[in-house]
């Protein structure tokens, strides 16, 4: 029975009867039992390699999706680290996966939650290398030596309320911090003609600020280089000249810079301010009621245009009791030396931000109609 069992399992071309007759003709069982298995081994063998192949991989997939690849060490070289103000640790996490600095998000996160000092990450620049330990990571991040300085860019119209919060997002500062040091005004280093204002003397610039630099600290330096910039430009010197004092001199180009699309119409739009002036006509100029309701653009409702604030340069004639934001070089320019010119109204007239110039009412009537038909207004 086992010698028939063999053959249907090792020759299946041989017919299914014929018993005692056909055993006369086969080979030996011992001979052909060998020949036999010898295909089922291979076939095991294919199929053990075949699991096995399946189950290494699998386990490689399944350790990437279940466990926590991380780094061993301290890593090797040095990479910058952007942390923005209210990132999450998944945020951060990411930032550093693509950086190459951790193998894995879930490293970092499960990193930053067995440490409760990781609530306490400010934002800004570090200097981290790559391939490092997730908590190592985390350690490098925590260590104030780690940070690189921090660049804080003031663009020209910021006003005070918004170079703060800039200082703080920038340098990770805490904003209360910030909004303590610009109210002591007595502190920052101002001209004696401010007045203790701190408005329009914090310079639009580009600052590079040390790790551990005090809101203090930050602030007089802009204060300092608003000074040298008006002791290059003479500003103290050279406002009597335009019928203004230095501090006026400054309203102006802070208006100026607010309506000055295009630089080379600094000095026209100067010169308006300086004939209404003059004439003792409200400036009607709308950057300075924002300013006086505490916002920064926007439409003006028939309400906020009847509201009584010095700012309402509809309703009020003169110069704002002070600047509305820190006006750059060339708006100053502009002011300390307007265009001589007759123009008391101007008006947008084109896309790229080039005003139109006229003493005539009408004329400026007719032009905003038609800036309006073209679509130059948003």
């Amino acid at each position: 029975m086992a010698g028939n069992d063999l053959d249907l399992l090792g020759d299946s071309a041989m017919p299914a009867s014929g018993g005692r007759h056909r055993s006369k003709h086969r080979r030996p069982p011992t001979r052909r039992r060998g020949r036999s298995l010898l295909p089922l081994l291979i076939v095991l063998i294919m199929l053990g390699g075949m699991v096995g192949g399946v189950w290494y991989g699998g386990s490689r997939v399944m350790a990437a999706l279940t466990g926590t690849p991380d780094y061993a060490g301290n890593g090797s070289g040095t990479v910058a680290v952007e942390i923005n103000s209210g990132d999450s640790a998944t945020a951060i996490a990411g930032t550093l996966l693509n950086k190459g600095v951790v193998k894995s998000i879930k490293a970092f996160v499960a990193a930053a939650r067995a440490d409760p000092r990781s609530l306490t990450l400010q934002p800004g620049a570090y200097k981290l290398h790559k391939q490092m330990k997730a908590s190592l990571a985390l350690a490098l991040l925590l260590d104030p030596a780690s940070r690189l300085q921090a660049v804080v860019t003031i663009p020209e119209g910021f006003s005070v309320v918004q170079t703060v919060a800039r200082i703080a997002a920038r340098t990770g500062l805490p904003l209360a911090q910030v909004q303590a040091a610009a109210r002591d005004t007595a502190r920052l280093g101002l001209p004696a003609y401010a007045k203790g204002g701190l408005e329009g003397f914090l310079y639009p610039a580009t600052y590079d600020i040390e790790p551990g630099t005090s809101a203090r600290a930050v602030l007089q330096m802009m204060v300092a280089k608003f000074n040298a910039v008006a002791a290059s430009s003479k500003l103290e010197q050279r406002a009597a000249a335009v019928g203004l004092s230095p501090y006026e001199v400054l309203v102006v180009a802070s208006l100026v810079q607010e309506e000055g699309l295009v630089v080379t119409d600094m000095p026209m739009i100067a010169r308006v301010i300086h004939n209404r002036i003059v004439a003792g006509t409200p400036l009607g100029i709308d950057a300075a009621i924002f300013y006086g309701l505490g916002r920064t653009g926007g439409q003006l409702s028939a309400a906020d245009l009847n509201k009584d604030t010095p700012y309402n340069t509809r309703k009020v004639k003169g110069l704002p009791p002070t600047p509305i934001d820190s006006p750059g070089a060339d708006a100053v320019s502009a002011a300390l030396a307007p265009t001589p010119g007759d123009w008391l109204y101007y008006v947008l007239k084109d896309k790229q931000g080039h005003q139109f110039f006229t003493d005539s009412y009408q004329a400026f009537v007719d032009q905003k109609a038609k800036s309006i038909k073209e679509g130059v207004f948003k």
